[in-house]
């Protein structure tokens, strides 16, 4: 006699008060029939689509839309367009590499940022939703990015030396060179709220240099972050007396050493890296 377990509802309504009595006295009580799904295997292949399925309808407005797509697609078509396929994704991946060193730390900091947004051959920025602490938390941030970024430079150079690649050594020599310009003191760049953990007048070196290397080798993008740097520079003058910015630049000694040991000693070690990189015009034709 089989287990009720077994039996289908129609069954068992069909038993007889006595056969329910014996089933009862066995041990056997009256349980849903639990029928097997059809086609196991293919509900198990189309399950991860399914769930696939489900995150982009609820998230799917939100990834459709973000900035960070649409602008690496745009940047990437640019730059492979204008130095071909290994010039182009190299390149994104440098700039997204250095730009994730600043949304580390200000993730680390507790602070809302924007995800990268690319914009081509300017690189690539994030936006703070809210403004660090202080300047030397402002440092930090900024710092992260050429740290991480010179990192991932330098991982491509070890790759290019493994594999026998100039390519990935001409794109090494990009890293490098990438984050060197990013520690220049201006305010607009990297370098500029990093010396501003040092001493805010440093932005005026930083804008005279700009300035001369402006006229001896004229660029568009320089004269754009000139403009940008001058309107910035000249602003902050205006408020400088303001207490509250006083606070704010207001930098312990020590924390001064730190950023300075770490400012000088990583574009210490850009250039080096840069020469160290660098390959004639013709090897890469």
């Amino acid at each position: 006699m089989g287990r009720m377990s077994q039996l289908t509802p129609e069954d068992q309504a069909r038993l007889t008060p006595e056969e329910r009595e014996a089933l009862a006295y066995y041990g056997y009580e009256p349980q849903p029939v639990r029928h097997e799904p059809r086609f196991p295997l293919l509900r198990k292949l189309l399950g991860p689509f399914v769930a696939l399925g489900a995150l982009l309808l609820k998230f799917g407005g939100v990834l459709f839309k973000a900035k960070f797509f649409f602008s690496i697609f745009i940047s990437a078509a640019f730059y492979v367009w204008y130095g071909g396929w290994w010039f182009g994704i190299g390149l994104i991946v440098l700039l997204f590499v250095h730009e994730m060193g600043h949304v580390l730390e200000a993730k680390r900091q507790g602070l809302p940022v924007s995800a990268p947004v690319f914009i081509p051959f300017l690189g690539a920025m994030i936006l703070l939703k809210e403004m660090p602490q202080d300047a030397w938390n402002e440092a930090k941030v900024a710092i992260a990015g050429p740290l991480v970024g010179s990192a991932g430079a330098a991982a491509i150079w070890i790759a290019g030396a493994i594999v026998d690649s100039n390519h990935l050594r001409a794109l090494a020599f990009l890293g490098f060179l990438i984050n060197l310009f990013n520690l220049l003191p201006v305010v607009p760049l990297d370098g500029g709220r990093i010396v501003a953990a040092l001493h805010p007048a440093l932005w005026l070196v930083g804008f005279l240099g700009l300035l001369g290397l402006v006229v001896v080798s004229p660029n568009p993008i320089l004269i754009i972050i000139l403009i940008i740097a001058g309107m910035e520079l000249w602003n902050r003058w205006r408020t400088r007396d303001h207490p509250e910015l006083q606070s704010y630049y207001r930098v312990t000694p020590r924390r001064r050493v730190i950023m300075a040991v770490l400012y000088f000693g990583l574009a210490i070690l850009l250039v080096l890296g840069m020469e160290a990189t660098h390959l004639p015009r013709d090897v890469l034709r």
